[in-house]
């Protein structure tokens, strides 16, 4: 495996092949990320990795100069999960100067949920995502596909929106969100919970899959989007009372994570913070 630091670097390693196989990381890396990594592999004539903590994702309070950075694990795990070439930039490498171009998602989908309680965070996302695909494809001449996890669904709609908004010759694939035994979803910031709160982490998941249940049931009717408002608060008040601090459980359709109606694909999401630390889940259905 081969580990570059600049796009020229990166480009000189590629030029060989036609057809990358791309999963983005920040590092700090666990199954659900080397998952990707392996459903990568049959996908394209080389597998390539990033790790970069992207800075214009994060807001001013919230965890940028902490995220853990752990490129020497990161880069074993990826070598025995078959990648082939890891890029791991510096800022200077990937911003040599201030980036004030920057891509703005379609605010209907960026605005809501994540984009409410993190503004700027997918302008950040889409940024670095684009100059990523620059870095990775721009010589490629065959099919290429970029991975990114279900964990965090709104992302995954928004990066598919922006590919198909500029006509990337990009298939965005989604990988299903690997989970610990117990059901909570792998997530770097997971590493952040005390023993306790470890303990008490899955309640997300359930608080999910107890919301999914009662929509599933709710009759419909004319009612259906002031009944499952009902439900959505109600979750969200049974979750605050175990001590956490919710910024939302909510039941969305698939397609637009917009309010729900009958008969609609449906899919709940939720965000929360445990103690410091926030955690986000979701579950189709």
């Amino acid at each position: 495996m081969k580990i570059v630091h600049t796009p020229a670097e990166l480009r000189a390693a590629l030029s060989p092949f036609q057809s990358p196989a791309f999963v983005p990381t920040m590092g700090n890396l666990h199954d659900g990320h080397l998952d990707l990594v392996r459903q990568a592999v049959p996908l394209g004539d080389v597998t390539v990795a990033s790790i970069f903590v992207n800075r214009l994702q994060f807001g001013p309070n919230e965890d940028f100069d902490t995220y853990p950075r752990t490129l020497q694990a990161d880069c074993d795990k990826l070598a025995e999960a078959g990648c082939h070439v890891v890029f791991a930039p510096n800022e200077r490498d990937l911003y040599p100067e201030a980036q004030t171009f920057t891509v703005a998602p379609d605010q209907a989908l960026a605005n809501i949920l994540e984009g409410h309680f993190r503004p700027g965070f997918f302008t950040g996302v889409c940024t670095v995502v684009m100059k990523l695909f620059q870095c990775v494809f721009a010589e490629s001449k065959g099919p290429r596909h970029a991975l990114f996890g279900k964990k965090d669904y709104q992302q995954l709609m928004v990066i598919r929106r922006m590919v198909e908004q500029f006509a990337l010759p990009i298939s965005v694939v989604g990988g299903e969100t690997q989970r610990a035994a117990d059901g909570l979803a792998l997530s770097s910031r997971n590493g952040y919970l005390s023993p306790t709160e470890r303990a008490e982490a899955v309640q997300l998941s359930q608080a999910l899959r107890q919301l999914a249940h009662a929509a599933r049931a709710l009759p419909q009717t004319a009612g259906f989007a002031d009944a499952v408002m009902a439900l959505e608060h109600d979750a969200v008040q049974a979750l605050n009372r175990r001590g956490w601090r919710t910024d939302y459980l909510t039941v969305r359709r698939r397609r637009d994570l917009q309010q729900p109606a009958p008969g609609d694909e449906m899919v709940v999401l939720g965000a929360s913070r445990l103690g410091a630390t926030r955690l986000i889940d979701n579950l189709e259905f």
